[in-house]
């Protein structure tokens, strides 16, 4: 289907009534194939646009929006505990990580209730309570928009960092992801080492695969809000990876800084903790602000814009810089006008 100077208020999560030149949606791959064959050399910008559940627009979106809807969610094959999982670009991420715990594979619990698609999944290699979704995924199927070629990305192919992977690296915009393959276990090593994890799934009575969702979804519940009440993407920065020097430093005049071990080898800040000390939790500039409970958090009151969310980021940025020396990365991608 094709749209018209089309809104995106439904189609991202801070809620933002921006709009864009054309949107088109895709429930097959020949159909997207098809497309990009025949529209190769036209030009337009494009932008590949799944819930909006990590972005933020600072206006009108001038070319085409690209909005994957392949559902489906397929048993490949199984090979003694390990089991590969396939699911459509446009299945809920959620419905996924449900469906799989149900049926007794492991891999996914801890991403419970991360908003968005499955085609995001890789792109920004989703992370929560100590797992990433790298850990899982055994190809990603993609479709060229220069050509409508395909090609199956491996894991290793994927090139995955801490919330990135070649996706939003060399070929960012380049593949549109049509299907994700995950490769899961009918007898998981739980992964409960992250915070209280294994105390609150204690409480429960056993260590499932169910009580660990179960934990999960509460544990975010109680602290992330939820963007059909109010408008949000989640975590909006990265926490800051840095060396032990720094930390090292940082510790002599911040003794309470929460550290946490990177699994690259270096040592990870805990960014809400950073922003909280230089007293943004909660703060609202206009109706845009900073959640009340988690200072990771950016939202929108209601008539925010994207521009106004992001000047009130920016100065988040540049309190905590100057405070601790150093520069937060956003973890939403800002989409401008150009």
């Amino acid at each position: 289907m094709i749209y018209e100077n089309i809104s995106l208020k439904k189609f991202n999560t801070f809620g933002l009534n921006v709009r864009a030149d054309r949107m088109v949606t895709f429930k097959i791959e020949e159909n997207a194939i098809y497309f990009f064959r025949q529209h190769k050399s036209s030009g337009q910008r494009c932008l590949i646009l799944g819930q909006g559940s990590n972005l933020l627009f600072t206006s009108d979106f001038h070319g085409i929006i690209i909005h994957p809807e392949m559902g489906g969610i397929t048993l490949e094959g199984k090979k003694g505990d390990e089991v590969i999982v396939s699911a459509g670009a446009g299945e809920v991420w959620d419905k996924l990580v449900e469906s799989t715990v149900n049926n007794g594979m492991g891999g996914l619990e801890n991403l419970s209730l991360i908003p968005g698609l499955v085609g995001a999944s890789p792109v920004q290699n989703i992370g929560a309570y100590g797992a990433e979704v790298r850990n899982t995924i055994e190809k990603v199927r993609a479709i060229s928009i220069e050509d409508g070629s395909i090609r199956e990305f491996t894991n290793q192919e994927c090139n995955f960092g801490y919330r990135d992977s070649i996706f939003r690296g060399e070929l960012k915009g380049k593949y549109l992801i049509t299907r994700v393959y995950f490769k899961l276990s009918t007898k998981p090593k739980l992964c409960l080492e992250y915070g209280s994890l294994k105390e609150e799934i204690s409480k429960l009575g056993s260590t499932s695969l169910g009580n660990v969702r179960k934990t999960v979804i509460r544990t975010r519940q109680s602290k992330l809000p939820d963007p059909v009440q109010i408008g949000n993407a989640g975590s909006f920065f990265k926490n800051p990876v840095v060396t032990d020097s720094v930390v090292n430093k940082l510790k002599e005049e911040f003794p309470k800084i929460p550290v946490f071990k990177d699994a690259a080898g270096g040592m990870k800040l805990a960014a809400g903790w950073l922003i909280e000390q230089c007293g943004w939790k909660g703060k609202r500039v206009g109706d845009a602000g900073v959640h009340e409970r988690q200072a990771l958090v950016l939202v929108n009151h209601g008539n925010a814009t994207g521009q106004e969310l992001f000047e009130l980021s920016e100065q988040i940025r540049n309190s905590v810089l100057e405070k601790f020396g150093i520069n937060l990365e956003r973890e939403v991608e800002v989409v401008s006008a150009t």
